[in-house]
């Protein structure tokens, strides 16, 4: 990115291109994260209401190194918003028997 202020010799730019389709964005309301010795997988799921089916919409693949700075940078997005909009409430959720092997947990 050339003429930025920040970085006038343009060693530490990223020019980050967001199409039309990803700027629509993907709805999830379930993530499934499994992981193994290299790498963690987060699956964004679509649940219905009513359907007894649900799909992925989205598979995100990271590097453990990677998935520890996104938990920091969501936890640090979370507390800047209940800042400025008050306390998230945490509703319980109906337990959702998933289970496709190895080590799992749900966000």
């Amino acid at each position: 990115m050339e003429g930025d202020p920040k970085d006038p010799k343009g060693t530490n730019s990223l020019n980050i291109e967001l199409t039309p389709e990803s700027a629509d964005g993907t709805y999830s309301n379930l993530a499934i994260i499994n992981h193994s010795h290299s790498e963690f997988v987060v699956d964004f799921v679509q649940i219905m209401p009513g359907m007894p089916k649900a799909r992925v919409k989205s598979r995100i693949i990271l590097t453990p190194e990677h998935a520890k700075r996104l938990a920091k940078a969501l936890s640090e997005n979370v507390a800047r918003y209940e800042q400025m909009h008050g306390e998230i409430a945490e509703k319980e959720q109906p337990g959702i028997p998933l289970n496709f092997g190895g080590p799992t947990g749900q966000a």
